[in-house]
């Protein structure tokens, strides 16, 4: 019987390295960060070690770890916030893929007294349901933390994380790439409207109605997906035999 790793090494793992490599050359991951995606069987999932270099990443040397935070295949160590992803994908079984970044505009979005990041950009109706701030700015390393962040987390696709970061469920590891890029150009627009001295007019619930009437999700992941991909071919950054292109 084929372990887990091997099983779907050609599937899965390139992914996040890809994405990983990806999210670094548009500056959402630098030094430090994550992807974790579930693995088929409900049992175990797939990140990175938390020393190899993002911008270098191979799937070769992502480890499979279970949900007690042990490894069952691959070398090298955990990230320190492992609990972070662990507790995020137990607690959302609906969720497949988890990223934690240091995006700067997110939190920058924390330390602002009475601004609220809104939804400004068409794409940002990703996060109609709301966008929370968990209080604690520490590195989440104790089960017990990421639990916290989870329970704040609660139903939706985001939450800002106080002086720290950002984190960002997906229903696969190309919508996570889809939604940073987007949640970057979101709190962007809302920085340049205050910028010029204005008041930011998010959204409002007609407009947003609007746009989710006309959403094709899977459509404009897949699009971005493959402009990415590509993009990281032709720079070097995405290695072209790891066949990541639907076309």
């Amino acid at each position: 019987m084929p372990s887990a790793f091997l099983l779907f090494q050609s599937m899965k793992v390139p992914v996040v390295a890809a994405a990983t490599r990806i999210l670094v050359a548009e500056g959402i991951l630098d030094y430090s960060g994550h992807v974790a995606t579930r693995l088929p069987g409900g049992e175990t999932f797939l990140i990175q070690t938390g020393l190899d270099s993002r911008a270098e990443l191979r799937p070769e040397r992502l480890l499979v770890v279970d949900y007690e935070g042990n490894v069952v295949e691959g070398e090298g160590k955990v990230p320190a916030e492992l609990a972070l992803h662990l507790e995020v994908l137990k607690a959302r079984p609906d969720v497949e893929s988890v990223l934690h970044c240091h995006m700067e505009l997110a939190i920058a979005f924390t330390m602002m007294k009475g601004v609220q990041l809104g939804l400004m950009r068409a794409r940002a109706v990703r996060w109609e349901s709301g966008i929370p701030t968990h209080p604690d700015p520490s590195h989440i390393k104790e089960r017990e933390q990421g639990a916290a962040l989870a329970k704040t987390l609660g139903p939706h696709h985001a939450v800002l994380m106080r002086g720290h970061g950002l984190t960002l469920v997906a229903e696969s590891v190309p919508a996570l790439v889809v939604d940073a890029v987007h949640f970057e150009e979101n709190a962007k627009a809302q920085l340049q409207v205050m910028n010029a001295g204005a008041k930011p007019v998010p959204l409002s619930a007609k407009e947003i109605e609007q746009i989710l009437k006309m959403e094709d999700r899977p459509h404009h992941v897949a699009k971005m997906w493959n402009y990415y991909v590509r993009k990281g071919i032709a720079a070097g950054t995405v290695e072209k035999d790891w066949n990541l292109l639907e076309g």
